[in-house]
């Protein structure tokens, strides 16, 4: 796929999407969040990418949107009214790229690299690792921009570093560094610049090697999924569904193989569909 805004490399299973506008610090565009879900679209098709790095290029990771874009700098209809049902096609992109990612059967890292607010920051929220630079940056800055949360940031940001975090970060608007980012939970490491493709790496060959696709894609989305449960039967309703398709096809391949004492050679490919009454793509209907 020929993309403008962003760079795609496959190093072994790994795919890296780079974001690519240095000379604006990669500022978020529409043209950018479209070129993001088309590539996670091909990769979560494509069985040969089993996990994805997020990095930038250039001294930022996002610095986010383009604020000299032309007519609404978000890409909204302003000729639209907000209490019609013609809201449905008036999103904001932020939220649809994350709702995407939240759907992904792959695992998903951020590496980043250097100043990441607004937009910047808010896609970091459903990728399942973050970590940072030494030089990152990170700020949800919309208070002060005069907007409010996007791309679901008011779902994911109190799940991931709790309520009191998310509201002192998203009320005051404030630009933070890596280490105040590592306290409060919003990264889970923070390494010198030159080490932090190598370290993602690393991390991202953690869930591949040794791994089932489809365990790791079905144990990712039962925990995404599973925080917003009402009750635990719903994990055990689910679970019970996975762990049977699991247990007669990649599992007996794993229960062998220890007993063996080898490596396991798993085949349920994630391309082949989902387990029997669990929806990769399930989403709750837009009212």
């Amino acid at each position: 796929m020929t993309t403008n805004t962003i760079q795609t490399e496959l190093d072994g299973n790994i795919l890296i999407i780079r974001l690519n506008r240095p000379d604006n610090m990669n500022a978020f565009t529409i043209e950018m969040g479209e070129e993001l879900i088309r590539v996670l679209d091909e990769a979560d098709e494509n069985d040969d990418v089993r996990a994805i790095i997020f990095t930038g290029n250039g001294r930022a990771f996002c610095a986010g949107m383009d604020l000299s874009s032309d007519g609404n700098v978000f890409g909204l209809d302003e000729t639209v009214d907000a209490n019609s049902p013609d809201m449905e096609k008036n999103r904001d992109l932020g939220g649809v790229l994350t709702l995407r990612m939240f759907r992904m059967k792959k695992p998903m890292i951020g590496a980043i690299n250097g100043a990441s607010v607004g937009v910047g920051s808010t896609m970091q929220l459903p990728m399942d690792i973050r970590l940072a630079s030494e030089k990152a940056k990170f700020g949800f800055v919309f208070s002060q921009r005069g907007v409010t949360l996007e791309s679901c940031a008011s779902w994911f940001l109190p799940r991931l570093v709790g309520m009191s975090k998310a509201l002192e970060w998203s009320m005051s608007g404030r630009v933070f560094g890596a280490e105040e980012a590592l306290a409060g939970g919003l990264v889970s490491e923070v390494v010198a610049p030159d080490d932090l493709l190598d370290r993602a790496k690393e991390m991202a060959k953690s869930f591949i090697n040794g791994t089932s696709a489809m365990s790791v894609a079905v144990n990712r989305q039962l925990l995404w999924r599973m925080m917003g449960a009402d009750h635990p039967m719903e994990a055990h309703k689910l679970e019970s569904r996975t762990m049977y398709h699991s247990s007669v096809r990649d599992g007996k391949e794993g229960v062998l193989s220890f007993l063996e004492k080898r490596e396991p050679e798993f085949k349920d490919a994630v391309s082949g569909g989902a387990p029997s009454g669990f929806d990769w793509d399930e989403e709750p209907e837009w009212k």
